[in-house]
């Protein structure tokens, strides 16, 4: 079977894709993430896939498990493994129209990472007009949390990953149209500062700032950062009255790096912040942690699998590891064979200028295709 051959159509793609795009799906909505599960739900159906759905938890949407009609069904095969929300919340699609403009299509979620959703289903529809058997069953894996972290639904992932014997992540394509080997450990905190509140007005000397403690602390973390760990502050809260003293002042951090140990020392930094001073409490938690994913022999086995069909295709295909945590950390540092970037190209992720370029979908697509129908 010639992946070449398979008649993969770049504006068909756009018009099913454009669906999932109108759909919007903020990690923390979860009845929108839900309606897009649904809607892919649905597809797969249609291929004629199993489908199972699998209650959300923590607040966040569900899980959908698609199993495609296979004659060694219920053998170790191949986990597609993606995620359907989004950063973008409800509405953005006002901000972000759909709009094609040449080779570039924007719309919130397109390129993060429901274009590489929507192409690895393609590869499996066009197998299947093809009457093509792969020699491994396929499995696809959707879940609703990946955009913080997957607290949720780790669990679901490295138990369906266990049960395969391949782990295929159809997260963004890298710009020079590679692929992901690995991953860098990533860990988020939870921070908290408690004050002493007063009259803004007539007794301010008799307050103590959560505000201003934040402050301090968010320059003290950014001061962190070296080339082995990056420390940075993306989110926070603080006060209710602007003539109240603050109380309270809530914020999210996250601290990246290239080696697990780089990782655990940043990790115990950040712990050690905790403390009182000024008669202010500071508070810093652990949150989720996404391991080191660094490639063995079976991933770059599975790489080179890759390579060699891409290059039957015309293209190149280089390798890296990547910053940014995907769910491949779990499946990559369990010690399975796992291949992730294998979505569409584009650029601007996490932005109101997010595209993707059209004419990856059927390249990519191909790609995929050509996976499914040879690796056993």
């Amino acid at each position: 079977m010639n992946p070449a051959n398979l008649p993969f159509d770049s504006e068909a793609m756009l018009e099913g894709l454009r669906t999932w795009v109108e759909c919007e799906s903020p990690t923390w909505d979860a009845g929108a993430v839900n309606r897009m599960l649904d809607i892919a739900a649905r597809d797969m159906a249609i291929m004629g896939a199993t489908i199972e759905r699998i209650a959300g938890r923590q607040g966040f949407g569900g899980v959908i498990r698609a199993r495609f009609p296979h004659p060694k069904q219920g053998e170790p095969g191949i986990l597609i493994a993606g995620h359907m929300d989004t950063v973008h919340p409800v509405g953005t699609i006002e901000k972000l129209k759909w709009r094609r403009e040449g080779n570039k299509c924007y719309g919130p979620g397109i390129y993060d990472m429901k274009g590489g959703n929507y192409l690895s289903l393609e590869a499996i529809r066009q197998l299947a007009r093809a009457s093509f058997t792969t020699p491994l069953p396929i499995t696809v894996l959707f879940t609703p949390d990946e955009e913080v972290g997957t607290p949720s639904t780790r669990d679901i992932i490295e138990a369906e990953a266990a049960r395969n014997k391949y782990v295929l992540v159809p997260e963004p394509g890298r710009a020079d149209n590679g692929v992901t080997t690995g991953r860098y450990a990533i860990a988020r905190f939870n921070l908290e500062a408690t004050g002493r509140p007063s009259h803004a007005g007539a007794t301010l000397s008799a307050g103590r700032s959560a505000i201003r403690e934040m402050a301090r602390q968010i320059l003290a973390i950014d001061a962190m950062t070296t080339e082995d760990c990056t420390f940075s502050v993306g989110v926070v809260h603080g006060g209710q009255w602007v003539n109240c003293v603050a109380t309270t002042a809530t914020g999210e951090a996250l601290s990246m790096a290239k080696r697990q140990a780089d990782l655990d020392r940043g990790v115990e930094r950040m712990l050690a912040l905790s403390g009182t001073a000024n008669d202010v409490a500071f508070k810093v938690t652990r949150g989720v942690t996404r391991p080191v994913w660094e490639p063995d022999a079976g991933t770059m086995a599975l790489y080179e699998k890759a390579r060699g069909i891409a290059k039957s295709l015309g293209a190149e295909l280089p390798h890296a590891s990547s910053g940014g945590g995907s769910d491949g950390n779990f499946t990559g540092a369990m010690g399975i064979p796992t291949l992730d970037g294998l979505g569409v190209r584009g650029a601007n992720g996490h932005t109101l200028e997010e595209y993707i370029e059209v004419e990856s979908l059927v390249e990519r697509g191909r790609l995929m295709a050509g996976l499914l129908a040879t690796l056993d």
